[in-house]
């Protein structure tokens, strides 16, 4: 069985690659494409109690940098082995609202810890899983901020990230950016200023020209215009 793609969203909160993430699930599931939806931190049961414990845990406010890479870390390995390698394996398409290059970006970088203890932890969580193509959605520090503050939430808290001084993002973009230029092949920017329309048919048009897994669905759909979505 023809392994499956990993595809990974990136960006600051409020970027809208959760949005995008919804979108492109449901056109890969329309056009008969098996997909899994995961997300980090979380995915797993354990995964899901550290995310707990990172975003809201009263204690979590306290953490210390070095604590939170390993938290991170943690969820991240449980993912790997529990969720988005059988997929894979089963020739799935997974994608996932965030991944390592999160870790590389927030805790390298913005938390200012040691770019290669942070390499080596994510190439210790993950193994050979690596990402096939991960999208980031750029955005503008006033505009993510803006975005987070008219979220809806249960109950209307901003999480222990979201709740970061302006520098700090400032950080996580400009970290992005220079993953972007780093690693061209697999990380592709995109204007998350964008409406979500054009968001998710810039996605659809880049992954199926880039995966193998999903460009066999654009074929399909050029022989039966009925199954365009």
């Amino acid at each position: 069985m023809a392994r499956g793609a990993f595809i990974t969203f990136e960006g600051s909160e409020g970027c809208g690659k959760s949005t995008q993430v919804v979108r492109l699930a449901a056109r890969l599931e329309q056009a008969g494409v098996r997909t899994l939806v995961t997300r980090e931190p979380g995915g797993t049961p354990i995964g899901e109690k550290i995310r707990d414990l990172l975003q809201f845990a009263p204690e979590s406010f306290g953490m210390a940098p070095e604590t939170e890479l390993l938290l991170f870390a943690a969820s991240r390995s449980q993912l790997v082995r529990e969720t988005i390698r059988p997929a894979l394996e089963e020739g799935t398409v997974v994608i996932s609202d965030r991944f390592f290059d999160s870790t590389t970006v927030y805790q390298g970088v913005a938390r200012k810890l040691s770019p290669e203890i942070v390499e080596t932890l994510n190439a210790f969580a993950v193994g050979p899983d690596r990402p096939d193509l991960t999208i980031l959605l750029d955005i503008d520090v006033p505009t993510a901020r803006a975005r987070m503050l008219r979220r809806v939430r249960p109950v209307a808290v901003l999480d222990r990230m979201e709740q970061e001084p302006v520098e700090f993002y400032e950080r996580v973009c400009a970290a992005y950016h220079d993953l972007a230029r780093r690693e061209p092949d697999r990380v592709v920017l995109m204007d998350g200023s964008q409406t979500p329309d054009e968001i998710e048919t810039q996605i659809w048009d880049l992954l199926t020209d880039r995966l193998p897994a999903i460009a066999s669905v654009k074929q399909s759909q050029i022989a039966n215009p009925k199954s365009k979505r």
